[in-house]
This record gives C-alpha cells, sequence and structure tokens, in this order.
C-alpha cells in the first residue's frame, strides 16, 4: 500500500513539473478567467471553466500523457507539426470533442469538421472556423504551402473575450472581417507563413487588443517589436513559441 501511495505521488509530482515548465498567461473574462499556456510553436493550451482545450498538440513540445485532459482539441490543419495523432489520443478522456479539418480526416478521426465559415459549440465553448492560407509563399509555382481552403484558423470566445489562433497562414483579404479580438496569434517564420513585415500589416488591420506572434522559428522577433512599436492599440508579448 506504501509504495502505491509512493508511485500516486511520484506520478502526480511528475504531472505538475510538466504543466508548470510553460509559460502562461491569465485574461479576466465576464464568465471567469482564461488561462493561456504556451507550449512551443503552433501549440497552445488553454482553460477557462473548468474545460481544458488544446490546440495542435504535438509531442515534440510536449510529453501529453502527462499534461491535463482535455475537454476539447482543435486542429488547424494536417501537417505534421500541427497534426500528431500520438499526442490527441494521450489528452483524450471519455467525451473529448476532437474538432478538425476535412484534409485532416485523412490522418485521424475526429468527432466534428469544421470548414472555413463555420461556426459550432464545443464542450461548451463557441467556435469559429476561419481561412488560413498562403498566396506569396509557394511550394513551386502554383503550389503554396498552405492552399486555400485547406486549413484553418479558430476564433474562440470565452465570455466577452474573443481569442483567435491563425494556423498557418500569410496576411489574407479575410483578416479584415475579424472584428473585436481581444488576443491573436499570428504565425511568423518563412517561407511557410509570414514575415515581421506581414504580421506588423495583419495587426494593423485587424487591431487585437494583444498579439502574440507564435510559430516563428528562427524569426528574429524584435523586428516586429520595432515595426508596432507606434501602434498603441495593441500590446506585443513575446512568450517561448519557436
Amino acid at each position: 500500500m506504501k509504495k502505491l501511495k509512493l508511485l500516486f505521488f511520484l506520478l502526480l509530482l511528475a504531472f505538475f513539473a510538466q504543466a508548470s515548465k510553460f509559460e502562461k498567461d491569465t485574461f479576466k473574462t465576464a464568465e471567469g478567467d482564461l488561462e493561456i499556456t504556451f507550449i512551443g510553436h503552433g501549440t497552445l493550451m488553454m482553460e477557462f471553466n473548468g474545460k481544458v482545450i488544446h490546440i495542435d498538440p504535438v509531442s515534440w513540445y510536449a510529453d501529453y500523457s502527462k499534461m491535463p485532459k482535455a475537454d476539447l482539441v482543435l486542429v488547424t490543419h494536417e501537417h505534421g507539426d500541427h497534426l500528431d495523432a500520438k499526442s490527441i489520443d494521450a489528452v483524450k478522456k471519455e467525451g473529448t470533442e476532437v474538432v478538425l479539418t476535412k484534409k485532416c480526416t485523412e490522418k485521424y478521426t475526429g468527432t466534428a469538421v469544421l470548414a472555413n465559415g463555420e461556426t459550432g459549440a464545443f464542450a461548451g465553448i463557441k467556435i469559429e472556423a476561419v481561412a488560413a492560407y498562403n498566396i506569396k509563399h509557394e511550394r513551386e509555382p502554383g503550389k503554396p504551402f498552405h492552399p486555400k481552403g485547406v486549413g484553418n484558423g479558430y476564433v474562440l470566445y470565452f465570455g466577452d473575450k474573443k481569442v483567435y489562433v491563425a494556423g498557418d497562414t500569410e496576411i489574407i483579404p479575410e483578416m479584415a472581417e475579424l472584428k473585436n479580438i481581444d488576443v491573436a496569434f499570428l504565425p511568423m517564420n518563412l517561407p511557410y507563413t509570414m514575415t515581421p513585415e506581414m504580421v506588423a500589416e495583419a495587426t494593423k488591420m485587424f487591431k487585437p487588443k494583444v498579439l502574440y506572434p507564435y510559430h516563428f522559428g528562427d524569426t528574429n522577433t524584435e523586428e516586429l517589436l520595432v515595426l508596432l512599436k507606434n501602434h498603441d492599440e495593441t500590446e506585443v508579448r513575446l512568450r517561448n513559441l519557436k
């Protein structure tokens, strides 16, 4: 019995050590606190009113056997640094909802598919799927890294706050349709997504209150700070999301 108690205690310590090694920010909403955990690259975790949302969970950035179990998993697109079946399975529990794109279903069977422009409620959270694609950057002529209509960004509604997770995208005309975004995550690495200049232009287009550049690889994030130094409508926060 003592050995079992010791094992349980050690497992509990490992769980909290894993969860506590990541940076976190908390936002006040009309319906309680929203806590955002920055796991790495395009991988995030959000906690709100007792619900846990994992976005693009990938085992390169965390041991998901030790992470809080998910009420909701969102996957932006099918690439391996965003869709990892092993991590999704590790974080699932009974009743977990997995929302993804149609292309993702070739690699993983979720519980719901959202296309650009579609909206649904999952784990009590309103989720809107928005466009995410390349216009300029291509693998070869006529073949963008992220074709239009294939991947999703997501807008998540937490009480009176809206969080936009862009997925892999460049600056696109649809961003002008985003309104009253409180927190935005915009990707910033070449050749797959945006330059700092593109991120700055997108930020000025829809004016989120807080901006986190993410999925930024070796891009110099200080460039973005310089580009937005006179843009007082948005607070830029840098976190470990290389």
